[in-house]
């Protein structure tokens, strides 16, 4: 799947932009890239695709396209629903329920001891994906990233992509050892990603974190992050409002020269993220 380059100028500076986004309605982004294996799995190898996270997950989303396509049952456990959350059903939760999604409420208190052992029992025609889509299966959809971009030849010396499991950034940078890339934490802090990507590979040197000067915390709105969502949104480009915004704030102010930024996809999920700006009187 051959996506295109779009340019855009920020600030008088020229970045180029990985039009992921455009793959699928769902399966866009990192998430086709991180599915890729599974999307080209026979159908009828598994039964059950078991996963767990946030409940307006992109990844969520995406993995329950991805079980329509295959019509495999899609079981995914969260802690529970807020009562704000049962009473506005909507976004990428109300859309995966509507693709088939069956969604499992675990108590807050036994919900990591829970997950822990989802592995303990799975049969031979079920698959746990981990949060995010943590796992060293996304190995060829990034590789099929890497080549694409080999092939683009753009007139770049760095990549860009923003980072919660930091699975993406990792086998990117392995795998195009030639470009710089860098990449910004956007849940828990650096140490704390680079804990995730070592437990998959060794982080390779070529891979630079850009640290915020203020600690952020993972979805919650920010006036700041709604500007540069605006200011790129004006420029003809819609990216997600919980990954790249900081993104795009950390190349802005720390980097210099042409980057070719991945877009990550993941924009179903502005809809809810923009209700929470409204409230809070943000945008």
């Amino acid at each position: 799947m051959f996506t295109p380059l779009s340019s855009l100028c920020i600030d008088t500076r020229e970045f180029l932009v990985k039009r992921d986004d455009l793959i699928d309605p769902y399966l866009a982004g990192n998430k086709y890239r991180k599915l890729y294996t599974l999307l080209h799995t026979p159908k009828e190898k598994y039964q059950t695709l078991i996963s767990y996270g946030g409940t307006q997950s992109n990844a969520m989303l995406a993995i329950a396209a991805l079980c329509q396509k295959k019509n495999w049952q899609f079981i995914y456990y969260t802690k529970p629903l807020s009562s704000w959350q049962k009473e506005n059903l909507g976004g990428n939760y109300a859309q995966a329920v509507a693709l088939g999604m069956k969604h499992k409420e675990v108590a807050s208190e036994y919900y990591k001891e829970f997950i822990a052992t989802l592995a303990l029992s799975l049969d031979s025609k079920s698959y746990l994906l981990h949060q995010g889509g943590a796992d060293r299966n996304v190995q060829e959809g990034v590789a099929s990233l890497a080549q694409e971009i080999r092939d683009a030849a753009p007139d770049v010396e760095a990549l860009a992509t923003p980072s919660g499991t930091g699975t993406t950034a990792l086998y990117l940078a392995k795998s195009l050892p030639e470009y710089t890339l860098y990449t910004t934490a956007l849940v828990g802090d650096t140490e704390y990603l680079k804990e995730q990507m070592r437990a998959l590979e060794k982080i390779p040197e070529n891979l630079i974190f850009l640290e915020p000067q203020k600690r952020y915390h993972f979805a919650k709105p920010y006036k700041e992050f709604y500007e540069v969502y605006k200011k790129l949104f004006d420029l003809g480009i819609e990216f997600d409002l919980i990954y790249a915004p900081l993104m795009w704030k950390m190349l802005l102010e720390q980097t210099k020269g042409k980057v070719l930024y991945i877009h990550s996809g993941g924009t179903s999920g502005n809809a809810t993220m923009l209700q929470r700006y409204r409230k809070k009187a943000l945008c």
